[in-house]
């Protein structure tokens, strides 16, 4: 039978242990998929262009529809008719899991063994590994991630090596600022953490499998297959759960579709339905009106949501930026308290604790403390009393545990939940879900809080900052604005797509809809009731570029100032400046990996746009694997 996707021939060559003839095999099997996600996609734009031409908000589902991809009508799913997943006893308690990527880029094996090492020591009860918003993806990180969680799970020699030498710098660092080793028998540590792996979005095309007609091939399906296929097996002969974190869906529709995927793989694993366990993400506003369907359309799949901050404020930003009465404040105001974010959380935890048909519950994991506690020592210890309080106050709301960026917080912010000891909080009881227009409006309630030329000037320095991190391959940075450079009262934050994406996304709001700053500021002159015009913004970009050329190696590596710096300046620049709204920052940051002339980055930059602008069609294959191949 002949193929039907194209996989890169370098990459074939460097990795026959990730595309393995089991795993190509279900990559084949799965291609027909294919053309229902672009079906999905198309839809996304669809809703997002009807919105705009029609001033039409996001609403809930009609009650008597039946979700699309399922045979559950919507009431079923909204009472709890359907049959969900049991809580396995890898996952009963979660109180911390660490996010991080399986590798760093361009570096051998061994030191990409590090990251998981640091994952698998750190403590955590459970460490998604991030194939998404954290792992870089230039030249092979994404393979170099799927072989590196190979040779650690099957508890390969060379990890092992690698393990014992992490573990005493990890107990060194530990001396220092917990006055105790964390890690006692590295052996043994190794056995704690549940792993758990984090698929690429939908909206998101792989850089080294194609369709033999050239489409690009979904990085969803190529992420579940590699890790599935290559680690699935391993997993449950340790007795061990196999869990997945599936982000950025947006409707019951798409959930549905990703039910077909995980289906398929199991089948082609001779799997029982259900083996493959997923947590959703809730990244996306128009998730938030779906999510006891979404739950549904996965039914013995899923196990839990998470409530993340940045993506969530990005999607708002974004279903909204036809609304030209809706603006968002500086995003360090949009906290997890803040009008629609708190209409948003209150949501999830009702949506986890309503039961199954067989009275199963699901969980709800926090969201994502982004500090590291390297600075001053009265820095540190600020950002770790806000960072405690922050879990506190999720716990006591009813989360049943809370990501960590860095593997140094993990000992920070475990004793929230160990203080209270109970494993998790499944059932806990809160009124039911309603969908009633106040329900609806809620999701997009805003609250006075300050806008100011320092945070647009947050906005477009952190924004230049990640899509310089990000074409060098690294989709995790740590950053903060330029003016706090040197200033160790000031700490890094773990930053990656999702801040990218909301940095853009706000800037683009401000400057189209006439955001007025609420404040006078010295070093601009702009006065309280000013806007941010397009003079304005041109004029902050231009001074923000030129402090991080300034900037010292640690914080802007010399060579990317001549390099991809200046790739993500023209990124920013258009992508603010369009008068249509793109939908997504990382399309372009994608389409200009690995370039290095400004010219041809702008030049793509340019087509984006202009077809996105013209049709609404996305360019998101990999235009390079295309002309190796």
């Amino acid at each position: 039978m002949p193929s039907v996707i194209t996989v890169s021939k370098a990459a074939l060559l460097a990795y026959p242990d990730v595309y393995t003839p089991q795993a190509l095999a279900t990559l084949e099997a799965l291609a027909p998929l294919d053309r229902r996600r672009l079906e999905l996609m198309q839809s996304r734009i669809e809703r997002r262009r009807r919105r705009a031409t029609e001033s039409q908000h996001l609403g809930f589902l009609p009650e008597d529809g039946v979700i699309d991809g399922t045979t559950i009508t919507v009431d079923d799913a909204r009472a709890g008719r359907f049959e969900g997943a049991v809580i396995p006893h890898d996952l009963q308690r979660q109180w911390i899991q660490g996010t991080g990527p399986a590798t760093r880029p361009r570096v051998s094996t061994t030191s990409g063994l590090r990251n998981v090492a640091y994952a698998l020591l750190s403590g955590a009860d459970g460490w998604m590994f991030d194939g998404e918003d954290a792992l870089g993806q230039v030249d092979s990180m994404s393979l170099d991630s799927i072989r590196n969680l190979g040779l650690a799970f099957s508890g390969d020699p060379q990890f092992h090596d690698v393990a014992e030498r992490v573990a005493a710098e990890m107990n060194s660092w530990a001396v220092g600022f917990h006055g105790r080793e964390i890690v006692t028998d590295w052996r043994e540590q190794l056995q704690v953490t549940t792993r758990i792996f984090r698929a690429r979005g939908l909206h998101l095309d792989d850089r080294h499998i194609a369709h033999q007609d050239g489409r690009g091939y979904s990085a969803s399906m190529a992420d579940a297959t590699l890790y599935l296929v290559n680690n699935g097996d391993t997993l449950l002969n340790q007795g061990r759960s196999v869990v997945l974190y599936l982000p950025k869906i947006q409707t019951a529709s798409e959930a549905a579709h990703w039910a077909d995927i995980l289906d398929t793989i199991e089948d082609r694993l001779g799997a029982d339905r259900g083996t493959v366990l997923v947590y959703v993400l809730v990244e996306q506003l128009e998730a938030c009106y779906q999510l006891m369907e979404i739950r549904a359309a996965l039914g013995p799949h899923f196990v839990g949501f998470n409530t993340g901050r940045w993506d969530y404020i990005n999607s708002v930003s974004d279903a909204l930026a036809w609304d030209h009465s809706f603006i968002n404040p500086n995003i360090d105001a949009i906290t997890m308290t803040y009008g629609y974010m708190r209409a948003y959380e209150d949501r999830v935890r009702r949506a986890v604790n309503t039961p199954d048909v067989n009275g199963n519950y699901a969980l709800w994991q926090g969201g994502m403390e982004a500090n590291i506690p390297v600075g001053t020592d009265a820095a540190v210890k600020a950002a770790m009393q806000r960072a405690v309080s922050g879990g506190r106050r999720e716990q006591v709301e009813g989360a049943s545990g809370k990501w960590v960026a860095h593997w140094k917080m993990v000992h920070v912010m475990r004793p929230v939940w160990q203080e209270v000891g109970d494993d998790n909080q499944l059932g806990r009881p809160f009124p039911p879900l309603t969908y009633t227009a106040q329900d609806a409006s809620a999701l997009r309630t805003l609250e006075d809080a300050p806008r100011t030329v320092r945070g647009a000037r947050d906005l477009i320095s952190v924004g230049l900052q990640y899509g310089n991190a990000f074409g060098r391959g690294f989709q995790a940075a740590a950053l903060k604005p330029a003016d706090f450079f040197g200033d160790d009262d000031v700490l890094y934050l773990m930053e990656d797509a999702a801040t990218g994406e909301i940095r853009l996304s706000v800037l683009w709001e401000w400057l189209h809809k006439g955001a007025a700053f609420t404040d006078y500021d010295t070093g601009s002159g702009v006065e309280a009731g000013d806007v941010l015009t397009r003079e304005l913004f041109v004029q902050l970009l231009e001074e923000e570029h030129a402090k991080l050329l300034r900037a010292d190696s640690h914080d802007v590596h010399d060579d990317s100032k001549t390099t991809t710096l200046p790739i993500a300046r023209a990124i920013v620049e258009a992508y603010t400046l369009e008068p249509v709204k793109a939908p997504w920052y990382i399309d372009l940051l994608n389409l200009n990996l690995n370039v290095t002339d400004v010219s041809v980055a702008e030049e793509r930059i340019r087509r984006f746009l202009d077809e996105f602008g013209r049709d609404g069609t996305r360019i998101t294959r990999n235009l390079d694997l295309i002309s190796e191949n």
